[in-house]
């Protein structure tokens, strides 16, 4: 790898603009800064951060909220990175602890606070829900997949990977653990991309597999803070600008290609955007990637957000729920106790992944699933009327659906253009991780 200065140094510096100001684009301006480019970069929204930003409330009385409640682990080792070259500090910025995916009767999986492979090994022999045989089923499992490498054939779905596991670990632990990294149900997710999760995070190298629970919202944990870096590195940072087309400018022999948007002309673009909207731009230049974009199927990701009385607590700052008919979120989030700067105790987020509800139906149904939660709890069921609802937020098409045998468009689609994106080819299922790899990768 090339440092920063040694590019600036071997490479031309470049006139670029890079379209679009989700995590990827941010991730793809702040490295074609260091490498001493010029860059433009431009948002169509009035917002940074794309789908992983804060948003306003209904309620003017009420802090930003997020549009979604985020994970990261510790795998996301560029998103990490990138985060520290803004100013972010990582120890203050996020509550960090070992995999902790624990359900309310004391079901799931918990790591130790010990390096790989131990804190694995421990917590799977040391966990009091699961019989020898559950055990042996899943190290029986994990041993096959080192063996092969985490590899398997591209039509293998998760569900396929898993069938010689137990009912149990199962539903505890594989199944959880799908739809909150690929966001698709086990029987229809890439077998390939989730063991590419899994060898990267649960068998990684000590840390990997620990959650980071942000502290601030997300427009703070990133996005405002690569744009005060962007523009006090002499970046130009344009927000509210919508790019409908694109002007190819040709090339000469001794030139190589331009491009034209609006009245300035650039030598190179790195498109940023959605999938759908990436379409648009480029069909003109390259039908047959334009056509492979637009065919990703997507799928939805609902956070309904809830406050509860100021001395509510839930067990665990994040609480795996038993999802059924008519249970539909996965995770419970008390972000009173892990957002405690925002002052804002009682606030839950509950997260409901793959959803295919209205944003009615959802909210109605979450607020069903946490009144049974309440009884749980040895709680009165009537104590759900002190619970409102203070908004629910539906991502229609918050990461594309990660099937076996699934094309992705490549990042360079033409001379002078590269793309970028959670979407575009690479090993990683949509999330913010792939999203800066893709920015990375995309700057020349």
């Amino acid at each position: 790898m090339e440092s920063a200065s040694a590019w600036t140094t071997l490479s031309q510096p470049l006139k670029i603009a890079i379209v679009g100001a989700g995590w990827a684009g941010l991730a793809a301006a702040i490295t074609a800064t260091q490498k001493g480019h010029q860059v433009s970069l431009i948002e169509a929204s009035k917002f940074w951060g794309g789908r992983a930003r804060s948003i306003h409330t209904h309620s003017e009385d009420f802090p930003p909220l997020d549009n979604g409640q985020h994970i990261l682990i510790g795998a996301y080792h560029k998103t990490l990175s990138m985060m520290q070259t803004v100013g972010i500090h990582l120890e203050t910025a996020f509550w960090r602890r070992p995999l902790h995916l624990r359900y309310l009767d004391g079901s799931g999986l918990s790591l130790p606070n010990k390096s790989f492979p131990i804190n694995l090994l421990q917590g799977i022999v040391f966990n009091s829900c699961w019989s020898a045989r559950d055990k042996w089923q899943l190290f029986k499992t994990a041993w096959q997949w080192q063996g092969m490498n985490f590899e398997c054939a591209e039509d293998l779905t998760v569900a396929d990977l898993c069938q010689n596991m137990t009912p149990t670990v199962w539903q505890d632990l594989m199944e959880p653990l799908c739809v909150s990294a690929l966001n698709t149900p086990a029987h229809e997710a890439s077998g390939q991309v989730f063991l590419r999760i899994m060898k990267d995070a649960l068998f990684g190298p000590a840390g990997s597999s620990d959650l980071l629970l942000p502290r601030l919202d997300l427009g703070e944990l990133f996005p405002h803070a690569a744009i005060k870096w962007l523009q006090k590195n002499g970046a130009s940072c344009q927000s509210g600008q919508r790019i409908e087309s694109i002007v190819d400018l040709g090339s000469t022999p001794n030139e190589p290609k331009r491009w034209q948007i609006g009245d300035d002309k650039f030598d190179h673009l790195v498109i940023a955007t959605p999938a759908w909207d990436a379409s648009h731009l480029l069909e003109p230049f390259n039908a047959a990637w334009a056509a492979t974009a637009h065919q990703l199927k997507h799928e939805t990701i609902a956070t309904v957000y809830v406050q509860a009385p100021l001395d509510f607590k839930l067990p665990e700052p994040m609480l795996a729920l038993r999802t059924a008919q008519g249970s539909p979120a996965q995770f419970a989030f008390d972000r009173g106790q892990i957002y405690t700067e925002a002052g804002t105790p009682g606030l839950l987020a509950f997260v409901v992944s793959a959803n295919k509800l209205s944003k009615e139906e959802v909210t109605l149904q979450v607020m069903a699933q946490l009144r049974a939660l309440l009884i749980q709890l040895d709680q009165d069921a009537w104590q759900i009327k002190a619970f409102k609802v203070i908004q629910t937020v539906v991502e229609k098409r918050a990461t594309f659906a990660c099937t076996p045998h699934l094309k992705r468009p490549s990042a360079r689609p033409c001379p002078g253009i590269t793309v970028c994106g959670d979407y575009v080819a690479g090993p990683y299922p949509a999330t913010l991780e792939g999203a800066v790899i893709s920015g990375i990768q995309a700057v020349p």
